[in-house]
């Protein structure tokens, strides 16, 4: 009886385990603008910085550079959404 019980339990810990692995990743938000890149970061990097500036200054001293978030760069844009046109009389 007891076997059967831990057999249960393994086949549902399973089951949980595959199907949370065969469920598409949810798109988390884009990072910030700018990564940091180089030997040390690979591709795409350090993305955690807002301004170029900032990026720069940690680059500094380095042989790492800065490039365009890679997420943001080849990031679709929004459509606009369509004017709908109503008569006002």
């Amino acid at each position: 009886m007891r076997r059967q019980v831990s057999l249960a339990i393994l086949a549902i810990v399973s089951t949980i385990a595959v199907v949370d692995s065969v469920a598409p990743a949810v798109a988390g938000p884009i990072q910030d603008q700018y990564c940091l890149q180089g030997r040390r970061w690979g591709y795409p990097g350090n993305c955690q910085f807002s301004s170029y500036e900032q990026c720069m200054a940690t680059a500094s001293g380095t042989d790492a550079y800065c490039g365009i978030n890679p997420m943001r760069a080849f990031a679709r844009e929004p459509r606009p959404r369509p004017r709908v046109y109503r008569d006002r009389y």
